[in-house]
């Protein structure tokens, strides 16, 4: 490799790690933000005041008032707790839960494989967000059955991505090693497996944040989701979509909340893929 190649391949590395820290910091601040959100919020959420109903942007609302006269900013930073964490917890979830079918899969045998990945094929076949629809109103709606709902569908990729892992590295010399050398599944499984396909698992989970962001307030947004007074950004634009074209400030206040947080994830997520990509690390 000549020095030219190193010396451009160092300069790549070291922007890859300023974009990982700056986009993960922003992220950090998102989720600080909407933990706190209690603590930031200049106005009571809840508190209505139909003197100041509809009111424009000022020095007091910055970003007016709703139709009952709350302040949009409080409502805002309020409903970035349901959405954000709401997103971070199923994100977790269907993660964890994916990735431990799938090794298990990989690893029981050819019963219990077949017959959970035929389980995975069938919520595969339908269209994500309707099949997601159509769970969410049989429940009857709410946050925690939006997440449900959405959980439902999206298991089974974490499923077959740790399953062909998985296989993948169950054929590798260092197993069968590992294997010789007395050690039992439990630990093959921690000590090995986990290791070496969390990177894969961690990048398609970033990356479904701003996904899933979307999906639970589209949810929310048709009714199924959080349910007013709960300030939850999708909800609050289905609440407010026939004022956008005359008090278009309570509309688009929680949909450019969505669009910066979506975009950030979306931005964090594409710079830990490259990050773990070994040919941008060599």
């Amino acid at each position: 490799m000549s020095e030219v190649t190193v010396r451009v391949q160092k300069v790549r590395t070291a922007s890859l790690k300023r974009k990982l820290i700056f986009f993960g910091a922003l992220a950090g601040l998102l989720v600080a933000a909407s933990f706190f959100s209690s603590y930031l919020c200049p106005w009571d959420p809840y508190e209505q005041n139909l003197a100041l109903a509809k009111a424009a942007p000022s020095a007091d609302h910055l970003l007016g008032t709703d139709r009952y006269g709350r302040d949009m900013l409080s409502r805002v930073i309020a409903g970035s707790y349901t959405s954000i964490l709401s997103t971070l917890l199923l994100v977790a979830f269907i993660s964890v839960f994916g990735s431990i079918a799938g090794i298990f899969c990989a690893w029981s045998g050819k019963r219990l494989d077949t017959l959970v990945m035929r389980l995975a094929d069938m919520f595969l076949a339908f269209p994500g967000l309707v099949f997601a629809l159509a769970v969410a109103a049989v429940l009857g709606g709410g946050v925690q059955n939006a997440i449900f709902a959405l959980a439902a569908i999206s298991w089974p990729k974490y499923a077959r991505l740790a399953r062909s892992q998985t296989l993948a590295q169950q054929e590798l010399p260092y197993m069968q090693a590992a294997r010789m050398a007395g050690c039992g599944t439990l630990g093959l499984i921690r000590r090995h497996v986990v290791p070496n396909i969390a990177g894969p698992i961690l990048v398609t989970a970033m990356l479904d944040i701003g996904t899933m962001m979307m999906e639970l307030a589209g949810l929310s947004f048709l009714g199924l989701g959080a349910k007013p007074p709960i300030p939850e950004w999708g909800s609050m634009m289905s609440d407010t979509r026939n004022l956008l074209a005359t008090h278009p400030w309570v509309t688009l206040a929680p949909g450019f909340a969505i669009f910066v947080s979506v975009m950030i994830f979306n931005l964090l997520g594409d710079t830990v893929r490259d990050w773990l990509d070994p040919k941008n690390r060599r």
